[in-house]
């Protein structure tokens, strides 16, 4: 009897000190690395040929490697909100039928009203830091201090804005002077570098850019290491004009495109190798992705869609579905995944993994991916919506893809065209979107057809937060 009671009190105890170890454990670190413009094809994990991303690779075999990830908007500005919100960008404003992104004479931003991801972790006790490309509003009112970041260290735009008039007149005007190489050089693009809400560099030496991304991602681990941090790092590059640093450039075998893409995937070699070096390796998720397709008008300066149809700039899917790998070691079973999944899921699937309740007095058009990445169940989310400005240009459920209204984007792949019945496209037998099978499968478009209509009677777009521009 007397030995029986005493293996009663060690289980309860042993039990009752597993639970306190598990409650006391710190939440998980998340990393967030978003390429700019890097295609679906620009890993060699994703079949690039000559790109070396030994990294990135490496993330691959110990991680999740997403083959149908998708992004909330084609092109930078809507694409970012949609990730820090997890909302599609016309319910905030942030996509616009007048202009596709901010210019450094817009007035707006992101409205402060929108929770971001930032301010979501936040309430978790994270610390948080930006660091890279903003694209969310560059006026101090907008830029990442104000929307739940603790820090920030970036450009507040793309790296292709602000070139003098005198530059833009030489050059014969803004295609003339992104289109040559030759003209990559920092005094033609006076972006500014900004630390925290001021900026400390102008033109910002994007030469060292991506490098100097990478330190600022470890400083800020190594200085937080000791509570749970949200670090959303969003590289300007492979965005032209291409930038790369000396030790970098002419290393890669596809050129200057390579070099770049190599040297953000070195970077994150560094950022990998220093969490391990803080003993926070096995309690850190990575997400690597993009903010959209390959611009592939700039031909061997821009990067490569795969399989795909079409870039940036499209509702095709060489412009929204991107390369994407979740690493987190011993934490999520590694392998590949072809479920459907988005930038705008890691809101839904953030808040759930730091215990932060769902805001309830707004639409979120995010999923939780948590029971696909730590327990491989089926995901939650079987269909996608493709924006393009304001309108609905396409919709995904399960296998197939019904395109309503097509268009191409700088003088590429055709210009704008509603199309009844709608083409339709099974993305699983054809991801490269060649044949048309709507006249064989009625009922699938009807399926479809009766999503959209769905989703359109709860669409309350927010106010145009991109349209004006110019001098107040």
């Amino acid at each position: 009897m007397h030995t029986l009671r005493f293996f009663f009190l060690f289980l309860f105890f042993s039990i009752s000190k597993s639970l306190t170890a598990q409650n006391d454990e710190q939440p998980l670190n998340i990393i967030v690395i978003f390429a700019d413009d890097l295609g679906y094809g620009d890993l060699s994990s994703f079949g690039h040929p000559t790109i070396q991303t030994p990294n990135l690779d490496q993330m691959v075999v110990e991680g999740q490697k997403w083959t149908q990830f998708y992004v909330g908007a084609s092109v930078c500005t809507p694409s970012r909100a949609a990730l820090l919100t997890g909302r599609l960008p016309v319910r905030s404003g942030m996509s616009s039928d007048n202009y596709r992104v901010l210019f450094p004479d817009s007035h707006h931003g992101l409205p402060s009203n929108e929770i971001t991801l930032a301010e979501q972790l936040k309430k978790a006790n994270y610390t948080t830091a930006c660091i890279g490309k903003w694209h969310l509003g560059h006026q101090k009112e907008y830029l990442p201090l104000q929307h739940g970041f603790d820090y920030y260290f970036g450009i507040p735009y793309s790296n292709d804005m602000d070139a003098p008039q005198s530059v833009l007149e030489e050059k014969g005007g803004y295609w003339g002077l992104i289109t040559d190489p030759k003209n990559n050089q920092i005094e033609n693009f006076q972006v500014p570098l900004i630390h925290n809400n001021t900026v400390i560099e102008r033109p910002a030496n994007q030469h060292t850019i991506t490098r100097r991304y990478s330190e600022e991602t470890i400083r800020f681990i190594k200085n937080n290491k000791d509570q749970p941090f949200f670090i959303y790092l969003a590289h300007n590059l492979p965005h032209v004009p291409l930038f790369a640093s000396k030790e970098a450039l002419g290393k890669s075998a596809r050129g200057l495109y390579g070099d770049v893409v190599e040297e953000i995937d070195q970077g994150i070699g560094t950022i990998l190798k220093a969490l391990k070096e803080e003993g926070l390796d096995k309690n850190t998720l990575v997400v690597f992705t993009s903010d959209n397709g390959p611009w592939t008008v700039f031909k061997e300066q821009g990067g490569s869609a795969g399989p795909l149809f079409a870039g940036k700039g499209t509702t095709w899917e060489g412009g929204m579905r991107v390369p994407t790998v979740f690493w987190a070691p011993g934490k999520i079973a590694p392998g590949i995944v072809n479920q459907i999944g988005s930038t705008l899921d890691l809101f839904h699937t953030f808040s759930t993994i730091a215990g932060v309740p769902l805001p309830k007095d707004r639409t979120l058009d995010s999923h939780d991916l948590g029971p696909l990445l730590f327990e491989k169940q089926k995901a939650s989310r079987d269909h996608f919506l493709y924006y393009r400005g304001t309108q609905l240009y396409a919709a995904r459920l399960g296998a197939y893809k019904a395109h309503f209204i097509t268009q191409g984007e700088y003088g590429q792949f055709g210009d704008k065209k509603t199309h009844d019945p709608p083409l339709l496209y099974n993305l699983n037998h054809d991801p490269s979107e060649q044949f048309n099978i709507a006249e064989t499968h009625p009922e699938v478009l009807k399926n479809i057809e009766s999503l959209v209509t769905e989703h359109k009677k709860n669409m309350v777009p927010g106010p145009d937060q991109l349209k004006d521009r110019g001098v107040k």
